[in-house]
């Protein structure tokens, strides 16, 4: 099994003549991906102009700097809505406020970083266009990725979901904006406990899969997660958790947690080994990774991916793995990406 590990981008140089809080300040756009729209400071005046409603939650920060309210669940929204309509075309992105409000700028990292994997073995160029489908393992109801993925690459997808309700709301959005339409198929996943299976057919090639999986393993372990966030976001003690970016019961908490969910995929990518080119998920929690490496190590995967990600004070990464040998991927580019 060969394990690399890639870094996207180099940091701001320690030379940097900049002050330490505005290093700090501006940490976050410094580690996104070159490629992501959003590295710059978000140009507030336009983004109110896509979405009005949130001028409400504009405000001066401690250090007299206009800021967004991220500690309100309706700001944080409002501010992905304005961001996907503003920088990347997309008017419409309405779904429950009940459900899992994406930030905007790190899912595009997760993408950008699929769109390099791909580059690696197909001579440099990123394959784009309806030649690349994705699926997304928990499309959601914001249906993120494959707004992402098919603005940025014209990328296929198909978004599965346990929650019938999520894949109501994922379509809804793709019949809502034309760039979307033709480009996303939503398949509920019957059996909670799969992955793969009963989404994909006998018959499928996918060129990468994606998932953000459930962080905790029971309600408990996500409300203590809650309040630790409220916190750090408004300093206020014993305050009534309230997601900032909401998320339901199915979105954030399986059994065994994160751990459990990823062991079971990568069991399941054995029997899909010859139809996927790249599997991958995102791990939020560093511990993880030892088991993870143990599991695929186990499973014979060939090549293992672990790419660093990063905003503001959170730190995650994604884990790629697949089973094809250099000679199926050739095989892969020629078949699949090959132009014309």
């Amino acid at each position: 099994m060969e394990v690399c590990s890639t870094q996207q981008i180099s940091r701001p140089s320690l030379t940097s003549r900049r002050s330490h809080d505005e290093r700090k300040k501006n940490q976050e756009k410094f580690r996104l991906h070159a490629r992501n729209r959003n590295r710059e400071r978000y140009d507030l005046k336009a983004l109110t102009a896509s979405i009005p409603a949130l001028a409400t939650y504009v405000k001066p920060n401690k250090h007299g700097v206009d800021s967004v309210d991220f500690a309100s669940p309706a700001a944080v929204k409002l501010l992905n809505q304005a961001l996907l309509h503003h920088y990347y075309g997309i008017p419409h992105w309405e779904f429950p406020d009940e459900n899992l409000c994406p930030p905007v700028p790190g899912r595009a990292d997760y993408i950008h970083a699929i769109a390099d994997l791909l580059r690696e073995k197909f001579f440099g160029n990123v394959p784009e266009g309806s030649r690349v489908t994705g699926l997304d393992v928990g499309v959601g109801a914001s249906c993120i990725y494959p707004v992402l993925g098919i603005v940025e690459y014209g990328w296929n997808f198909i978004g599965s979901d346990i929650s019938k309700n999520s894949i109501a709301s994922a379509e809804q959005i793709v019949v809502a904006n034309p760039a979307l339409q033709g480009k996303v198929e939503c398949r509920w996943q019957a059996n909670p406990r799969s992955v793969f299976h009963g989404v994909l057919d006998d018959q499928e090639w996918v060129d990468f899969t994606m998932c953000n999986p459930p962080f905790h393993a029971s309600a408990e372990e996500a409300e203590a997660g809650t309040r630790r966030k409220v916190r750090n976001l408004s300093g206020a003690r014993g305050a009534t958790p309230t997601m900032n970016f909401a998320g339901i019961h199915d979105e954030l908490i399986c059994e065994g947690g994160e751990s459990q969910f990823i062991r079971n995929m990568i069991r399941e990518s054995l029997n899909f080994s010859d139809r996927v080119f790249w599997f991958s998920t995102l791990v939020s929690k560093q511990a993880h990774l030892e088991g993870m490496y143990r599991s695929l190590q186990k499973a014979k995967a060939l090549e293992v991916k672990t790419i660093p990600l990063g905003t503001g004070n959170k730190s995650t990464r994604i884990v790629a793995w697949t089973f094809l040998d250099k000679e199926q991927q050739k095989e892969w580019q020629i078949s699949r990406w090959k132009q014309g």
